[in-house]
């Protein structure tokens, strides 16, 4: 792309970033989205979804590609255009792509986050086939197998009951000696009666073209054994992607999420965050929802300014 200047710049093409541009360019704003990678995010690497209104069943790529379908008879995407630096200027953000430069007098960051990953073997080669990250996303095609949720924290202990609820036996694995997870949610897995296997590392993911088995390791006695198993639920965190968030001096929040108030505007003038990176409830329904906000909000500010009241 050439060097260019708009009333809105969205770095990020998945949910929230495609979205905002929808909202930015029918309400008149010129705008462009601007993603690394290939549009979607992590939405797109979801093998089936059943849980996005409209759609009894689809898979994250089929939807993240009807998206991007969408947003493309409105604005311009440029895929493949990794941002080096970002600054602000006094007509609003000079970003930096190569030799590429792209003005905007309004940013909205949609950059998303990355699962942590264990990094243990068997993970990457079996990830879709087994291995999720997402038991809100995945959870239904367990009905009645037998699964794990490795994680100690909140976020581990409600995918265990989410997949206890859809019918799986679960087993909860923590290599620490006690959880971290608040006290109601441990009662409620034990309400539920959902194994919790303390003090066990999971060492490794095997199956030839499935999840089949995992090995483990009890930390207290350092035996080890092989568990068979059809499914693994990794709930230990996820990465937001805030490198240009913090190049720009935005102010984040617990866990490293950009902090932004209902309408989506961040303590930086003009500059807003939806999706992911914002931390949350992190599904495809919100993040659309936190970049038509977004959008509005830089419209309004754009057109009317919010700030110069403040």
């Amino acid at each position: 792309m050439s060097d260019e200047s708009f009333d809105l710049v969205i770095v990020g093409g998945g949910p929230a970033g495609l979205t905002a541009g929808i909202y930015a360019a029918r309400s008149g704003l010129s705008a462009v989205i601007i993603d690394e990678g290939m549009c979607g995010g992590l939405a797109a690497t979801s093998p089936w979804i059943e849980n996005y209104p409209g759609f009894e069943g689809i898979s994250g790529m089929d939807l993240m590609q009807k998206m991007k379908e969408h947003a493309e008879k409105n604005l311009p995407i440029n895929e493949g255009v990794h941002i080096d630096s970002i600054e602000m200027s006094d007509d609003g953000f000079v970003l930096k792509a190569g030799d590429t430069i792209i003005q905007g007098s309004a940013i909205i960051l949609a950059t998303g986050a990355k699962y942590r990953h264990l990094g243990v073997p068997g993970e990457e080669e079996l990830a879709g086939m087994g291995v999720s990250y997402c038991a809100t996303c995945d959870g239904f095609f367990f009905r009645g197998k037998k699964v794990i949720v490795v994680g100690g924290g909140n976020n581990a202990a409600v995918e265990a009951i989410h997949l206890k609820s859809v019918g799986a036996e679960v087993s909860l694995i923590h290599r620490r000696d006690s959880l971290r997870a608040e006290g109601a949610l441990q009662e409620h897995m034990e309400k539920e009666g959902i194994d919790q296997m303390l003090s066990t590392e999971l060492l490794a993911i095997e199956g030839t073209d499935k999840v089949e088995r995992v090995r483990l390791k009890d930390n207290i006695t350092d035996e080890t054994r092989t568990m068979a198993i059809e499914g693994v639920f990794i709930s230990v965190g996820e990465i937001p992607n805030t490198e240009l968030a913090k190049l720009l001096d935005v102010e984040l929040a617990a866990g490293g999420y950009i902090q932004t108030d209902r309408t989506q505007r961040t303590n930086v003038r003009n500059a807003y965050a939806a999706g992911d990176v914002t931390g949350g409830l992190r599904q495809i329904i919100t993040a659309c929802a936190e970049g038509a906000t977004a959008a509005m909000s830089a419209y309004e500010d754009i057109k009317t300014p919010y700030w110069a009241s403040r």
